[in-house]
């Protein structure tokens, strides 16, 4: 398997959607209502495509079942980042060390070797990433530096088991449509119900008036993963999940833009190098 040009321009696609969707949890006055609410949203838009597509073969199931149980923490961490720290720090440490740790482990889980270029370009897109991230204010959040840490590890842990679920499930594109597909159908549902029974009856009142820019959210949350897990079974995991880590400068960008988050030097260098590993991994 290799990354071609027009796996790696899907990739880089879904990492403009994953952006999108996180900046839009961010943005919000409760982050974890609208984690809880794009994520069922998303449930619900999967089970016309299940209806449709089918379900994956018995032999995905194992993997399907532990996702979704590890991407209940994912969700948990996620707003705990969101509630303590801004965008343009929490975003680029949880997305940071997760392509690290899933090329550490992919020659172990899924018999992956990289080559020098490849990991260059893995160690490149790190470093960037993290250098958007780590700045003198990631010591005034120590809170939101341990959610996000946290959860570069849950990203890791889930992807290669995702990884795993999907090449189990078959390499076409039939069989991950329906991995993807029957994932997003459950997966929304516990974190939703355990904020619907914190919130007692509170998410239903809230959905009114947010639904329409949480069914935005889902739809990228929801294209965003289908596309990496499709370029999965055509490409290295490692290279493919480094490369969807562009999402970052995308949310540097947002986070500029649209938050009002300062764009400082040592920013436009991490930018810098992950264009730089960009490069080195397609080359790789």
């Amino acid at each position: 398997m290799a990354l071609t040009w027009p796996v790696a321009l899907a990739v880089l696609f879904g990492a403009l959607l994953h952006a999108s969707w996180n900046a839009l949890v961010k943005s919000s006055t409760d982050k974890e209502m609208d984690t809880a609410l794009i994520h069922l949203i998303g449930s619900l838009m999967a089970i016309p495509l299940v209806l449709l597509m089918g379900l994956p073969p018995r032999s995905a199931w194992p993997y399907l079942v532990v996702s979704i149980t590890i991407h209940i923490g994912y969700y948990f961490a996620l707003t705990g980042a969101y509630r303590h720290g801004e965008l343009g720090l929490t975003y680029p440490l949880m997305r940071g060390v997760a392509p690290l740790l899933v090329a550490l482990s992919a020659s172990f889980t899924l018999h992956e070797q990289l080559s020098l270029l490849a990991w260059l370009g893995v160690l490149g897109i790190s470093l960037g990433v993290l250098t958007l991230g780590l700045s003198q204010h990631a010591f005034d959040a120590p809170k939101a530096v341990a959610f996000a840490l946290a959860n570069a590890v849950i990203i890791a842990v889930y992807t290669v088991v995702d990884g795993l679920g999907v090449r189990a499930a078959g390499t076409t594109l039939t069989t991950t449509l329906q991995y993807v597909a029957t994932l997003f159908m459950f997966d929304g549902w516990p974190f939703a119900l355990i904020i619907l029974a914190q919130r007692r009856g509170a998410l239903p009142r809230y959905a009114r008036q947010r639904w329409p820019l949480a069914s935005v959210g889902a739809l990228a949350s929801l294209g965003s993963y289908g596309i990496a897990l499709w370029a999965m079974t055509r490409a290295p995991v490692a290279m493919v999940v480094a490369l969807r880590e562009v999402s970052v400068l995308f949310a540097v960008v947002i986070g500029a833009l649209v938050l009002g988050e300062a764009l400082t030097l040592r920013r436009i260098v991490g930018a810098l190098v992950i264009i730089a590993g960009v490069m080195a991994l397609r080359l790789g």
